[in-house]
């Protein structure tokens, strides 16, 4: 893509109603508009960011067995009632009525219209279990939206939802469920840390959040230093196998956000010298519980016996838009956002140094024709513009790699390769730089395979 022909709006002083890094740098890099308070518009360079952690998440529901599907942002109240849940949600849910003065909502989650679904569909045992997931936009009527895609209104979410027979099985679907998000986040480059949280709005008995840690993280969180250390499963995992070993090795020390924090028992249970209290941002929330839908809803299928079985049900929720904030937080400097090649909008940026000049407008063409034909994306800077201006621009919006092409270096054979996340500069032949660009680029997708 060349970025004369592409659409980035920079801006260059920080907005003022940014109030963190994030915010501010998805609204300088281009990435986001505000339409309105908590709503934004996702303009081209953000929605490549967005289109690549949607896919990782759905690369990683698909291989733990989830089955996508798609319903829609509108529900009817009716079944919320049949839960129990419409009049006791509160102000967050967007409420309305269609000309015939039915009663709708904007879906703020789907346990319902997922479970009033499953329960016309499936009637018997030998359906079970299965997991379920889409991919939809989400609204929910915060009273104060703040932190630009981090808290705001509508949001980009994966939804799953596990239905089993017995509890035993369900653990196995949430075991499922926590290996896959140790593997997702993992993929985007991030270190999550599953804690035990509150069940909120959804309920159930058991639940935990996966928090990363950040300076600007939304809530103090407290756990084991030794969480922090341990790396994801690899893609070899096998979803069939009994998961309760890596479960536990993630879940047998202490972690807790502030809600269930037992500060007796974190200075009793944790050694001085491995207490990490920090701030996290949570980037997914898992909880079982049981048959608090299934039951209000009758969602049963006849067992083994002939008998009825009400359904036992988890749901699994990760922030696909919040993620994008939640990587930068992680993963900036001054200059800018430092993407992770997995989840980067282009894979290299590339710089003409000296638009106008015959051999180095030549030579870019050429490099640029050489990286898409090696399956690169790049973003071609061959605007007429000062070099600093196109150096500034390039580390602001982050991509993992810059190549820079002037007169001085192609005259002695050599491109100038730069490394966002290390500032480290090489000077390279072309083939050179070509060749490590491609290995970075087939490692970051190894892991789709």
């Amino acid at each position: 893509m060349r970025l004369s022909q592409y659409f980035l709006p920079l801006l260059r002083d920080d907005p003022k109603e940014a109030e963190i890094v994030s915010h501010r740098l998805m609204l300088r890099a281009g990435l986001i508009r505000q339409a309105s308070a908590g709503i934004y518009s996702w303009l081209p360079l953000g929605f490549r960011v967005l289109q690549s952690i949607e896919q990782i998440v759905r690369e990683e529901q698909d291989r733990a067995g989830a089955l996508e599907l798609l319903m829609p942002t509108i529900q009817p109240a009716e079944i919320w009632r049949e839960s129990g849940r419409y009049d006791v949600y509160g102000k967050e849910m967007l409420r309305i009525e269609d000309r015939h003065e039915r009663e709708m909502l904007y879906g703020p989650t789907n346990e319902e219209l997922i479970t009033a679904i499953f329960r016309d569909a499936v009637k018997s045992y030998k359906d079970l279990p299965r997991i379920l997931y889409h991919i939809q936009w989400k609204f929910r009527d915060e009273i104060r939206p703040r932190f630009g895609v981090m808290r705001g209104r509508e949001f980009l979410m994966k939804d799953s939802y596990s239905f089993d027979l017995t509890v035993e099985d369900a653990r196995k679907s949430y075991n499922r469920m926590f290996v896959a998000y140790l593997r997702t986040f993992a993929r985007m480059g991030l270190k999550s840390v599953p804690m035990i949280a509150e069940t909120g709005p959804i309920g159930g008995n058991l639940s935990h959040e996966f928090i990363i840690l950040a300076d600007t993280g939304e809530s103090e969180v407290y756990c084991h230093r030794h969480l922090v250390q341990l790396d994801a499963p690899g893609a070899n995992v096998d979803y069939e196998a009994d998961l309760s070993t890596t479960v536990a090795s993630f879940t047998g020390k202490y972690a807790a956000t502030v809600e269930k924090h037992d500060a007796d028992r974190f200075v009793r249970e944790v050694p001085e010298q491995d207490r990490l209290t920090a701030r996290g941002i949570e980037v997914g929330h898992i909880f079982f519980f049981g048959t608090k839908y299934s039951e209000a809803m009758g969602c049963k299928v006849q067992g083994p016996g002939g008998e009825l079985v009400t359904v036992q049900m988890g749901s699994y929720g990760i922030g696909v838009s919040r993620l994008v904030g939640a990587i930068i937080e992680a993963s900036h400097d001054d200059a800018g956002i430092i993407w992770p090649q997995s989840v980067a909008p282009f894979d290299v940026g590339l710089i003409n140094v000296k638009v106008g000049d015959g051999g180095t407008d030549a030579a870019c063409e050429e490099i640029y024709g050489k990286l898409q034909t090696a399956g690169l994306s790049v973003l071609y800077d061959d605007r007429d513009d000062r070099a600093g201006a196109k150096f500034a621009a390039m580390d602001l919006i982050g991509l993992p790699w810059q190549i820079i092409a002037g007169p001085k270096g192609l005259a002695s054979g050599e491109i100038e390769l730069k490394e966002r996340a290390t500032g480290a500069r090489h000077s390279l032949t072309f083939d050179s730089a070509l060749n490590r660009l491609v290995q970075s680029a087939t490692e970051a997708r190894r892991e789709a395979a």
